[in-house]
């Protein structure tokens, strides 16, 4: 049988992948390749969260490929000259790889797959990672989208969901090659174990996407539609880390919730599936707006006056010592789980915004090197969301008072409880505001701090005062 590379990266899974069913469905014996080439990725190389991730996701997909006969075959080199002396040495004729769309690599994947199909290989790519691709829609004026709900509707109106294919049981194997390095060579794994918790709420790998999948479908789903803003439920999927690393591709998700579609789940599905378009729309923007990953996509934003940053206040924000329970248990959850409940992500990210008035890169730096499921273009909106200075943005003047968020999403304060357990013993109220009552706090929490490090009203009045120069176009 000839041979094709099938070139892994963001699509670590044997189902429903587009590249792997093209070597099979071609005649050839699949050659199932990984090359370690952060360098390639510009700006916005892989965080070390998502690292320790890749690693363990890595190792499944290579387990899957043993069980079936074949293997998972592991490069730390240049990506181009590792496929073209692979080919080589492997006889083969056709390398197939599965897209990305982070414009330093779209624009890498360009000339690697120019060059390889100039030195007469079958070069080809596929989309294994979205339902709609960032250039198949465009607003009637022929440009790309800047809202969600119309380009929802539209995406929502063109959806054909691809055939769902399950990997054959056994595969064809080669030796020919370099067989590569073993996976512990890349060094994706932190040296210093900080991850060990991790590993309590997660399992990498295709296997665990199938299983957070059905999970869902018999748990969350159910009431997802009330559930999903509440940290202290299991109200969400939980399937983020799994659709940035393609352990699962989105059409099977929406394949199995639809199949579950009756008059009682209809508003959860079509909820669920909403927010797996925010996902796609993140990705449109991000292609048609490269230039976001660093600047506000709204230009009114160039000049706002953000604060200097200081290096204690930040360190207070990243490790959850803000004084601000709410904000405090987010940035605690993610140290702990590599994960962040959305609805607290929008409460910490505002606060770091609009409080305490710094720079949307600062929290968007920090989330992609800390989340298991840091993804370029949803990193990249929602911080931009947060801030008031993206695409379908939440007004800037919109300054979420975490108080009232907890109280709402939080009513029984058990998230803050769980993530905060030093404040698990004050009363409700305090336990939202435990400034409000210091010689309790002082006595009952004492290694908590006393005040939050920005005072909530002040913090809001500069932020709206900040904003308000650049609604008036002022210097």
């Amino acid at each position: 049988m000839p041979h094709a590379i099938v070139w892994f990266r963001n699509d670590l899974r044997l189902a429903d992948n587009p590249a792997f069913q093209a070597a099979l469905d071609g005649g050839f014996t699949p050659i199932p390749v990984y090359i370690h080439a952060p360098e390639e990725e510009g700006a916005w190389a892989p965080g070390a969260a998502a690292e320790a991730w890749r690693h363990h996701s890595l190792a499944a997909l290579d387990a899957a490929l043993q069980r079936r006969g074949s293997r998972l075959r592991i490069f730390h080199s240049p990506s181009l000259q590792t496929l073209q002396s692979l080919a080589a040495a492997c006889d083969a004729s056709a390398v197939f790889w599965n897209r990305r769309y982070e414009p330093a690599i779209e624009k890498r994947d360009t000339r690697i797959k120019a060059t390889l199909r100039d030195h007469g290989l079958h070069a080809e790519s596929f989309n294994g990672a979205l339902l709609v691709e960032p250039w198949r829609l465009a607003t009637k004026q022929g440009g790309p989208y800047r809202v969600f709900t119309p380009f929802w509707r539209a995406a929502r109106a063109s959806l054909r969901l691809p055939s769902l294919f399950d990997p054959p049981a056994s595969l064809p194997a080669t030796d020919d090659g370099p067989h590569g390095l073993p996976l512990e060579a890349l060094g994706l794994l932190p040296r210093l174990g900080w991850d060990a918790g991790f590993w309590e709420h997660w399992q990498p790998g295709e296997a665990g996407a199938r299983q957070a999948l059905e999970a869902f479908a018999e748990g969350a789903l159910h009431g997802y539609t009330r559930s999903r803003d509440l940290p202290d439920q299991v109200g969400t999927s939980r399937l983020s880390p799994h659709l940035h690393f393609g352990e699962i591709a989105p059409w099977r998700i929406a394949a199995v919730l639809l199949a579950l579609r009756q008059p009682k789940l209809e508003d959860e599905i079509d909820g669920y599936i909403r927010q797996l378009f925010w996902r796609e729309f993140a990705h449109h923007l991000l292609h048609h707006f490269p230039h976001t990953t660093e600047q506000n996509l709204n230009p009114r934003f160039a000049d706002f006056a953000w604060a200097r940053v200081d290096e204690r206040m930040r360190e207070a924000w990243r490790h959850g010592r803000t004084g601000v329970p709410i904000v405090d248990a987010g940035m605690r959850e993610l140290w702990h789980t590599g994960w962040m409940h959305n609805r607290v992500r929008m409460i910490v990210g505002s606060y770091l915004c609009k409080h305490m008035r710094y720079h949307w890169r600062e929290g968007a730096r920090w989330f992609w090197d800390t989340l298991v499921d840091a993804d370029l273009a949803n990193n990249t909106l929602g911080w931009q969301w947060i801030a008031g200075t993206g695409a379908d943005a939440a007004p800037y003047f919109r300054v979420f008072n975490p108080v009232t968020q907890a109280e709402k999403f939080d009513p029984d304060g058990r998230y803050i409880a769980r993530w905060l357990p030093e404040l698990a013993g004050l009363p409700l109220a305090q336990r939202f505001a435990p400034w409000t009552d210091p010689s309790m706090l002082a006595r009952r929490a004492p290694g908590y701090p006393r005040r939050p490090i920005v005072d909530l009203a002040a913090g809001r009045d500069a932020a709206l005062a900040a904003y308000r120069k650049v609604s008036a176009g002022e210097d």
